[in-house]
């Protein structure tokens, strides 16, 4: 309860900041000089105008918070008093003020910041650019860009440095629909010293003004920023798309993650204030006419504890390969993601990616991101896709048990070639002898699942792909790529023949197929749920800001259920339990909790292999599920230590100490 009191307070005391600047002068007014100002109201007109709500807040499932909101002063542009002929003057000296300060602006131009001037930043971003440039388009080099520029914001005789500095500026304006009814935020959250020096040499700069607002806050900023997401300012094409009676082009939106996919939630609903002018155009009164309402509380399945160990976890693993592993065998690790699922709910706990960034620090960052090798603003857990390797190979088992094609004492002869075919014979890694399907999933033995893959046909196989929704979406509230299973048809859609061959690489995890971390981890929970899929997702509910109320709650839904007998469930269980021995045994060795695991190395179009593992635990009794990809890893079993830090941490508590209990607040 300790807690609902103080998101409670926290909320009033938002919604209260927003009337206080208005009723402080309304009652300076009516109180100090009212008799003199109601003369001069009779004189004047009023007018109303809206007053921005603030953001709702993103916790985490007990009720800490991610993402946040504090009061701030920015620096914006109004068209209506800004002189045109001095508006570059204006721009340069402010830059060169907040320069001096230590702090930015706005400015998403994607030239270099000094001459010889070159395209940069993300392609979408030059290409937007191109197009400003009309009948030169994508022909348009960095020079023609920079003419063009000068041109359009009456920069020719700029020296370079101004001329980019203006530029940036000019053309954020531009892309934000700077007009008369639009005013620009040029800069955010700027420090009492600058404005105050604004402010107090204001005369300098006509047409900028300080206003209050909100800026976004991360208390915690490098846990989850894939996950939560990013807010910015609203472009012109963006604008097309929203509701102009609830959006204003100076307004932020939700740009990615859970911001953007909840964007209608958090926003909330602005208020008005009606100001009331005299005859000579001077304010004279202020009154809230409707009180803006705070946007609601986004409740996630995630716990950060568990969020922040598990990208510790991967990031060491993956430094650690990178310093110790062989050249082939790791020594090339590039990134990597995890992700953590209850077992029945389908409660994402932790989806980490590596490398990362901080919310935080992002705008400052952005070109050294954009710059940063392996990608690190790229959700690997959402939208990266990968083969399954060996992970695949509990699909087929199933598949195979369940129609019959296998019980748990049917035998294969693994020669370390399979020979089925005179035309084309795929290999094992080694000669494993007569093998029963929990046997080849301790192994990981190839021919057993080629001939299990062979009698079931691509078909069977693709059913049982979906049964645990591989290639299929997940329910995440974010963007995925879904990837998908091997099949004739897409072989024809990407041009290829599709081969007998091809069946037999399907049942071993290679081929076609790809699928997202997610998706893995969501299929190590299916098993463990006895072959029943349930949503995957990232939010538990949404709240009014002040906690009166449930605005919605995602509830767990059965995507499919594929009937699965306790028969083939002990068979793959056990294979699984084997697997944990077999393949990753040193990894667990000394823990007290058993793990059902499945290894794989999938190869590539490279000369390296991505690792991929999945688990669950308590083996006899699951709880969770996690999934581990890393790319360039080598073998699956270099994914085990990150699964193991996350086991340790969440049946022990681990170094971070035990999570504390979830608050009654949030159910």
């Amino acid at each position: 309860m300790n807690a609902q009191k103080r998101r409670l307070a926290a909320a009033m005391i938002l919604v209260a900041v927003v009337a206080a600047g208005c009723f402080v002068r309304l009652m300076s007014m009516q109180i100090v000089n009212g008799e003199a100002y109601q003369e001069l109201i009779n004189q004047g007109y009023s007018t109303t105008y809206p007053v921005t709500a603030a953001r709702g807040e993103i916790v985490d499932r007990y009720g800490r918070t991610l993402a946040a909101n504090r009061v701030c002063h920015n620096i914006t542009f109004d068209k209506n008093t800004m002189p045109q002929d001095e508006a570059n003057a204006i721009i340069l000296q402010l830059c060169g003020i907040l320069s001096e300060a230590g702090e930015t602006w706005n400015d998403t131009l994607p030239l270099s910041k000094a001459a010889p001037f070159a395209f940069e930043g993300k392609d979408a971003a030059v290409s937007r650019l191109k197009r400003m440039l009309d009948e030169l388009a994508d022909f348009a080099t960095a020079g023609d860009a920079v003419y063009w520029l000068r041109e359009r914001y009456g920069l020719q005789d700029d020296s370079d440095a101004d001329f980019r500095t203006v530029a940036g500026v000019r053309y954020e304006m531009e892309r934000q629909g700077y007009n008369a009814n639009t005013p620009y935020t040029f800069a955010e959250d700027v420090s009492e010293e600058t404005m105050t020096y604004i402010s107090e040499h204001g005369y300098q700069f006509p047409g900028v003004g300080i206003t209050e607002g909100y800026v976004r806050e991360y208390p915690a900023g490098d846990v989850a920023p894939h996950i939560i997401g990013l807010v910015g300012p609203i472009y012109e094409e963006e604008y097309e798309k929203l509701d102009r009676a609830v959006y204003g082009m100076d307004d932020e939106i939700g740009k990615s993650g859970i911001e953007a996919a909840f964007e209608e939630k958090l926003r909330g609903k602005d208020g008005l204030v009606k100001v009331t002018y005299d005859s000579g155009g001077n304010v004279v009164g202020e009154e809230i006419v409707e009180e803006p309402v705070p946007g609601g509380t986004v409740v996630l399945t995630m716990d950060m504890a568990l969020q922040r160990i598990a990208q510790q976890a991967l990031e060491k693993q993956i430094l650690n390969l990178r310093a110790t592993a062989q050249p082939g065998k790791g020594k090339e690790a590039e990134g990597g993601a995890c992700v953590v699922i209850k077992v029945g709910t389908g409660d994402i706990l932790a989806c980490a990616t590596y490398p990362s960034f901080n919310l935080s620090t992002y705008n400052q960052d952005y070109n050294t991101l954009l710059e940063t090798a392996y990608h690190p603003l790229f959700n690997r857990a959402t939208e990266g896709v990968y083969a399954a390797g060996s992970t695949f190979k509990p699909v087929v088992a199933t598949g195979g048990l369940m129609k019959g094609v296998i019980s748990a004492s049917s035998q294969v002869v693994c020669t370390g070639r399979y020979t089925y075919y005179s035309d084309y014979q795929p290999t094992c890694l080694r000669a494993h002898g007569a093998v029963n399907v929990i046997a080849a999933l301790g192994y990981s033995c190839n021919c057993f699942f080629y001939e299990v893959g062979r009698q079931l046909g691509i078909d069977n196989i693709r059913q049982y792909a979906y049964y645990y929704g591989l290639g299929e979406p997940t329910g995440i509230e974010i963007a995925e790529n879904v990837g998908q299973v091997s099949s004739p048809e897409y072989a024809e859609l990407i041009g290829d023949s599709w081969q007998a061959g091809n069946v037999l690489q399907t049942a071993i995890g290679q081929s076609y197929s790809q699928f997202n971390p997610v998706q893995f981890a969501n299929y190590a929970a299916t098993i463990a749920n006895h072959g029943v899929r349930v949503n995957a997702h990232l939010v538990k509910s949404v709240n009014r800001y002040d906690f009166s109320d449930v605005l919605s709650q995602t509830e767990t839904t059965v995507l499919s259920d594929m009937q699965m007998t306790d028969y083939a469930y002990d068979t793959v269980l056990a294979g699984m339990k084997q697997s944990s021995i077999d393949s990753s045994g040193f990894v667990w060795s000394g823990f007290d909790i058993p793990v059902a695991s499945k290894t794989g190395t999938p190869q590539t179009n490279t000369e390296y292999c991505t690792s991929t593992f999945i688990c669950f635990a308590p083996a006899d009794d699951p709880e969770i599920a996690v999934a581990v990809v890393i790319e360039k890893g080598w073998h699956g079993y270099t994914g085990a230590p990150v699964a193991r830090d996350i086991f340790q941490y969440y049946f022990h508590g681990g170094d971070a100490g035990t999570p504390a209990a979830e608050d009654t607040l949030l159910g």
